[in-house]
């Protein structure tokens, strides 16, 4: 389980497997990733509800621990009973299915990860895979304790370079000449950073003021942290030091 060691607002600074967290988190024969029912973000509830419950029996039938994954597409509550289900059974890692929909979607983003938050044990971590580096204060300021890098490797892949603000088209903006393996090297030391940014700022209480930078360079990540404050001060300020 994850060791909390530090809270910044809803920002946490802990450590798992001997890594501080927020950090980037590799699958392995160690932590696997158990079997799930995958489905689409924008589908009927009755097709959502399916998916979660056979990823819950298939968690159950497995026997194991792992990293579990939270379906339930488009729809909170069902969000919320595929972690606690999937808690039940012994998991304490919980990867976020539709991330990419997730982060295109402000309103959905926030209320989903409020609601997965709360519901789960505070030492469970939550993984947060395929993200936009400049999206990553943003999420850990929600609660989001794990990444990963899978992102360098497609924006590379794509020629596209990855910044702590933004992403640039290689062939638009030639800032660096460089080699395929080179930019994905470049867009993982972009995540490196940014994770050890938002480290160095929850402990020195200052995450909320990396998040509200980062957010101003992006509509989705701006919009987002406004609903947040708008809809879930109780949520904020639950670990906000008062002064």
């Amino acid at each position: 389980m994850l060791e909390i060691t530090l809270h910044d607002g809803p920002g946490r600074l802990g450590k798992y497997e001997g890594a501080k967290t927020p950090s980037t988190l590799k699958t392995d024969d160690s932590l696997p990733l158990l079997k799930d029912e995958p489905m689409p973000y924008n589908v009927p509830k009755a097709l959502a509800e399916w998916s979660v419950n056979q990823t819950v029996e298939n968690a159950r039938k497995t026997g194991e621990n792992g990293i579990a994954v939270i379906h339930g597409s488009k729809y909170p509550d069902l969000r919320v009973k595929c972690a606690q289900e999937l808690e039940e059974l012994g998991n304490s890692v919980f990867m976020v299915a539709n991330s990419e929909e997730l982060m295109r979607r402000p309103m959905d983003l926030v209320e989903m990860m409020v609601k997965l938050r709360e519901a789960l044990n505070p030492n469970s971590a939550i993984y947060f895979p395929f993200t936009d580096v400049s999206f990553i204060p943003l999420l850990a300021y929600l609660g989001v304790d794990l990444f990963s890098e899978d992102s360098c490797e497609f924006y590379a892949k794509l020629n596209t370079m990855l910044t702590p603000t933004t992403r640039y088209d290689t062939e638009s903006y030639v800032i660096y000449e460089m080699e395929q393996e080179e930019l994905v090297a470049y867009n993982k030391n972009s995540m490196d950073f940014v994770l050890r940014e938002v480290r160095e700022n929850i402990k020195n209480g200052t995450l909320r003021n990396l998040v509200e930078e980062r957010c101003c360079t992006s509509p989705e990540a701006m919009t987002a942290l406004r609903i947040l404050d708008r809809d879930h001060p109780d949520f904020l300020e639950r670990y906000t030091q008062m002064y």
